[in-house]
């Protein structure tokens, strides 16, 4: 397996978790909060292994001012999910229609970020790097989450 065949994995992952607290109403109060502390858990390890080992990798070997573009456009995007949304939503209660829309927008961000991930950055990612290097990149990747409890 390949890091970016490992990173749509966890997109997936939080995707399924996503639509599914979606699908929950505000009578759903534990539900709620469980599933939450575990996409809470997902996209920090998530961003976590990204930022520390996929994103560099692609910027190092990234020659065009694009690839540097899509480096801070997904640092910034992590940012407003783990510093603006999902504390937000973290700090309001699942007994509220505030919760849902909150929620909604988390599901929208992240989907907007994995969906440009696949499109744009996993694409250059495999021009950029060899199989070789993403199946190592993979191994880190993997011992990294082991590390942060994944």
């Amino acid at each position: 397996m390949d890091a970016i065949q490992l990173l749509k994995i966890d997109h997936d992952a939080v995707k399924a978790l996503l639509n599914e607290l979606a699908s929950t109403t505000k009578r759903a109060e534990k539900k709620r909060q469980d599933l939450l502390a575990r996409i809470g858990k997902e996209i920090e390890i998530h961003t976590r292994v990204e930022e520390e080992i996929f994103y560099p990798a692609i910027k190092k070997a990234g020659k065009k001012v694009e690839d540097e573009r899509l480096y801070f456009e997904a640092l910034e995007e992590h940012r407003a999910v783990g510093e603006l949304v999902l504390p937000d939503l973290q700090a309001t209660s699942p007994a509220t229609d505030q919760f849902s829309g909150r929620a909604k927008v988390l599901k929208e961000l992240v989907e907007h970020h994995a969906d440009e991930e696949e499109k744009k950055m996993f694409p250059r990612a495999k021009e950029l790097l060899s199989k070789e290097d993403l199946v190592e990149l993979a191994k880190q990747i993997q011992a990294r989450k082991a590390e942060l409890g994944a």
